[in-house]
């Protein structure tokens, strides 16, 4: 089943499709939140009204999340281009939820932002808690899907302004755009098996599989289960692969950038910088 968002911001109503047809999700669920992961979602479309999403606006497939974890420098490549051996352990720092936004809509340049940069990753959404798990083995359970996500960062701010940390840098407004669609782990199959992609302006930037991350979706759930509680509903930005303009090879985004990005099986954003 695929689940997606469609409205206004602050107005959207949950819809599925099932590869046939849309249908309108609001008689079952006011939206596709961690309560709803967490019932299971719908298993078929039967008696559901249909529903046109032509000309509307496609929002974050998942409700406003209770936390966004990312987890750098996860493809041995792209700790490479930062100037990074590959991490011992995952490092992880937390993103703005309020930073999730629709896969249309506009990326915003930070006020006084000379750095800002495009990540393409795979999101994970969490369906069932996940507390002190106690093998990586166990992890995949409780995952609901998958989402295309663009982990913007502002790398002055991530870096020379941090203090130590990331958030700064990761937390600006818009900076999270987020599917089209949370595609659930049952369509996906193995999330270390998936193409991802990303252009800017039409030209290629990265391009590379979640075959090459350094540490697997089910380990770092699985990981992360150890140091907090994942709820139903929470996002987790897995890394990107090598291909950011952080390495040097490109330009940092500017007004009227086209941003692109995707992953197999789970669709295509297009954002424009401004």
């Amino acid at each position: 089943m695929r689940y997606m968002r469609v409205g206004e911001p602050g107005q959207e109503r949950p819809v599925a499709f099932d590869g046939e047809r849309y249908a309108d999700l609001s008689g079952l669920t006011s939206d596709i939140d961690g309560a709803f992961l967490a019932a299971g979602g719908v298993r078929n479309l039967d008696g559901l009204p249909e529903i046109d999403i032509t000309g509307l606006r496609i929002g974050p497939p998942v409700a406003r999340p209770g936390v966004v974890l990312c987890v750098g420098q996860n493809y041995a490549a792209h700790a490479a281009e930062s100037g990074a051996a590959p991490p011992p352990t995952p490092i992880v720092f937390y993103k703005a939820p309020n930073t999730v936004v629709g896969p249309y809509d506009q990326v915003l340049i930070p006020r006084g932002s000379a750095k800002t940069d495009w990540e393409v990753e795979l999101a994970v959404v969490i369906g069932r808690r996940a507390r002190y798990l106690d093998t990586p083995e166990q992890a995949l359970e409780h995952v609901a899907g998958y989402v295309v996500s663009n982990d913007v960062s502002e790398r002055d701010f991530q870096i020379a302004h941090s203090g130590g940390q990331w958030s700064k840098g990761k937390s600006c407004e818009t900076f999270n755009p987020f599917g089209p669609w949370l595609v659930t782990s049952d369509e996906v199959g193995d999330p270390q098996k998936l193409g991802l992609r990303s252009w800017v302006n039409g030209e290629p930037r990265q391009d590379s599989t979640t075959a090459d991350m350094i540490f697997s979706v089910a380990y770092l759930i699985w990981h992360l289960s150890q140091y907090t509680v994942l709820d139903p509903g929470d996002v987790i930005n897995t890394g990107t692969p090598e291909g950011v303009a952080m390495s040097g090879r490109f330009t940092f985004l500017a007004p009227g950038d086209v941003v692109e990005v995707e992953i197999d099986g789970l669709g295509r954003q297009r954002t424009v910088v401004a």
